[in-house]
């Protein structure tokens, strides 16, 4: 209901029916080694946090420092967005006009880095006696995965469109 009432989306240029010819990019452009390395630093602002989470989720300890944890999160959002909009520019200067699913990728990769943290969690801090435990385990972080890739990559993708946005609604297009 409110979806119907809400403004629509500003798009300051006009889209041209017929695609443009995207040249080649360098090694690191490419989509799956950018996305790899576009989850690095979102991962690695809240990888210190994400072992004190861990520890009070699956060793029992209390988790205390819940405003250090909105800041962390805070901190995450600003990475994401910051990371996202220098892909996305890095992207547009290779004439490259197909930025919108690669600006969510290149922040949502950060969930594959935290599944692979919790791979290391599983096999050096936990001592999970079956095979029920560790799936157990292994489904719960695989949805923890997902959901911080979805937030890391709707962070970067909402902030590559303002990103455009801004940088296209300055120029005047005759």
């Amino acid at each position: 209901y409110l979806g119907f009432r809400a403004e629509k989306f500003y798009v300051p240029t006009k889209t041209n029916q017929i695609a443009r010819f995207v040249p080649e990019n360098v090694w690191f452009a490419t989509p799956p080694v950018s996305f790899l390395l576009g989850g690095i630093l979102p991962f690695g602002s809240v990888c210190i946090e994400l072992f004190f989470i861990m520890n009070a989720l699956w060793l029992h300890q209390i988790y205390y420092v819940m405003g250090f944890l909105l800041m962390v999160l805070m901190i995450l959002a600003a990475t994401c967005a910051e990371v996202s909009m220098v892909m996305c520019y890095l992207q547009l200067c290779g004439e490259d006009h197909r930025w919108w699913w690669k600006s969510f990728f290149n922040c949502a990769s950060a969930g594959v880095y935290l599944f692979m943290y919790s791979l290391w969690f599983l096999s050096t801090k936990l001592e999970l006696v079956g095979l029920l435990p560790v799936a157990v385990y292994l489904t719960y972080m695989s949805m923890i995965s997902l959901a911080f890739s979805l937030f890391c990559g709707s962070v970067g993708f909402l902030s590559a469109f303002m990103f455009n946005q801004l940088i296209y609604g300055a120029l005047k297009v005759d």
